[in-house]
């Protein structure tokens, strides 16, 4: 699995006009992707990355803080670049292979007692954050 993570003050996901996922305080923004190969084992280390990396202001982590995280898939993520003017997508994880992977990332997120607002998975999505720093990293299982 892969994400990026931003550091935000707030961040809200759109979906046909209308709001299907918000923070309104402090957090991280993950957008995240999966490969073909990815199972339980990458869910898990992704959440707890993403729960106990201390990047938050004063190298605290969501899980410190009790701060929220808007999670949001993003096979793009996987786009490979290195030949051509066309980003190739065969290293992404087809739909119903990602899918329930970053729901289970949400879901252990969510198990940790960490508030979990999500994107619509496959849907044509429009992210607003405000990054705080800012503050952006990736992280990779």
């Amino acid at each position: 699995m892969r994400a990026v993570l931003q550091r935000v003050t707030r961040a809200s996901v759109t979906v046909e006009g209308r709001v299907v996922g918000a923070i309104d305080r402090p957090g991280l923004l993950a957008l995240v992707a999966a490969t073909h190969d990815d199972g339980p084992e990458d869910v898990e280390r992704m959440a707890r990355k993403i729960a106990e990396l201390r990047i938050l202001p004063d190298e605290a982590s969501v899980s410190d803080l009790g701060a929220p995280v808007l999670l949001v898939s993003q096979f793009t993520l996987y786009g490979d670049t290195r030949k051509g003017r066309r980003p190739g997508w065969s290293h992404a994880a087809p739909g119903p292979v990602a899918e329930p992977l970053v729901a289970a990332v949400a879901e252990d997120l969510r198990s940790r007692g960490i508030d979990v607002a999500t994107g619509v998975f496959g849907a044509q999505m429009q992210v607003e954050l405000v990054n705080d720093g800012p503050f952006t990293i990736l992280v990779d299982t």
